[in-house]
Order: structure tokens, then sequence, then C-alpha cells
């Protein structure tokens, strides 16, 4: 009889579990999941809209001028004088610098 009420009383239990689960859930979703989602498409946009001539910014620091886009590498001007080129990732270019005309 006291099992049979302990029973009962724990029945509702579960769903009242479900509940604050998928609430938790649907935050976690709404907070960070689907701005990383957005973040990562505008970086992909970004990247795919790469052209010779666009001064950029490396993920390390380097800034330079694309010289030229070979798959899923790129050719960065380093340095004017001595024309230092060097070959990096496409997916190594943090941002792009807003032109002179932009500003």
């Amino acid at each position: 009889m006291i099992a049979a009420a302990i029973l009962q009383a724990s029945g509702g239990g579960f769903g009242g579990f479900l509940i604050p689960l998928g609430l938790m859930f649907a935050i976690m979703y709404f907070m960070v999941i689907m701005p990383q989602q957005r973040q990562r498409k505008k970086t992909q946009e970004m990247l795919g809209a790469l052209k010779a001539g666009d001064k950029v910014i490396t993920s390390g620091g380097i800034y330079g001028t694309i010289n030229g886009i070979d798959g899923d590498s790129v050719i960065l001007k380093v340095s004017a004088e001595p024309q230092v080129k060097i070959r990096i990732a496409r997916a190594a270019i943090a941002q792009v610098e807003a032109s002179e005309d932009a500003k």
C-alpha cells in the first residue's frame, strides 16, 4: 500500500523531469548553436567572395594583399619593396579589411 502510493507520487516525476530538460536544450540551441551556425555561414561567404587585390588579415595577424587564389590556398603579397609572397590556407584568413572607398 505504501509502495503503491510512492510509485503513484513519483509517476509524474518523469514527465516533470523531461520538460525542464527540453527547455534547457531549447535555450542552449537558441543561445549557443544558432549563433555559431550563423557565424560559420558568414565566414564561409566571406572566404568564398575573396578575389585578387583584396586586403586581408590572417588569423596569425599577417596583413597582406591577395595576389592569387589556387583552390584552398591563397598567394598573399606581404611586402611591396622586395615582393614577398607567401602561400597560406584560405581558411587562415580572418577578415577582409575595409577598402579605402568604403571609408
